[in-house]
């Protein structure tokens, strides 16, 4: 696929979900950056090649796996407070975020069209600032994030609450992913999935 080929709804397709990070938004280095230097805080890591695994994992999630696969005690009551300074870090430079254009291109293409939705694992906070950084806030009709189901990718369930608020059946539903774990969650919720990273331009 080209940017003189773009991509194109498929048949009896009703309505588009995207993921957020590294999806709409070139996000993903700014995220490690402010995880690395989170966690140190606490005494904990994190490679880029398990931030990369982890991708859609929701933050209080990956705090509590990464705690237990190093062998440090982090206070269960202290996790939520580590996950609002990460997204807090985040926040402040979120001016380093820009649109992943050939993915922000379909969402444009179809704004109007068909009903677009958002599903993350970020809160809902760090998901309205991501868009609105790009200029893609006011483009959906739905916003789910981590707080609105207590299953998370691979688990379906963000993408069928998302496919539930814009009201189309979810295998009339295209999914939007740079994540094996969202990808198998589009597919465990019955919808299409699109690797966004075949994409051309989806890397530059």
């Amino acid at each position: 696929m080209t940017t003189a080929d773009p991509w194109s709804a498929p048949a009896g397709t009703a309505g588009l979900i995207f993921d957020c990070d590294g999806t709409l938004a070139h996000t993903m280095p700014v995220h490690f950056e402010v995880w690395s230097e989170t966690l140190a805080g606490h005494g904990l890591a994190m490679s880029e090649q398990r931030f990369y695994e982890l991708a859609g994992v929701p933050t209080n999630a990956i705090i509590r796996r990464l705690a237990d696969e190093q062998g440090v005690a982090v206070d269960h009551a202290a996790v939520p407070a580590i996950a609002h300074e990460k997204a807090q870090r985040y926040v402040t430079v979120i001016e380093r975020v820009t649109p992943i254009e050939v993915v922000v291109d379909i969402a444009r293409r179809y704004r109007g069209r068909l009903p677009l939705a958002v599903a993350s694992g970020g809160e809902h906070f760090v998901i309205t600032a991501t868009l609105t950084a790009i200029g893609a806030l006011d483009w959906f009709d739905a916003i789910v994030g981590a707080e609105d189901t207590e299953r998370h990718k691979p688990e379906p369930d963000v993408f069928l609450e998302a496919a539930r608020r814009i009201g189309v059946a979810p295998e009339r539903c295209v999914v939007f992913e740079d994540s094996d774990l969202g990808l198998e969650a589009a597919r465990r919720a019955g919808m299409a999935g699109v690797d966004v990273r075949l994409l051309a331009g989806a890397g530059s």
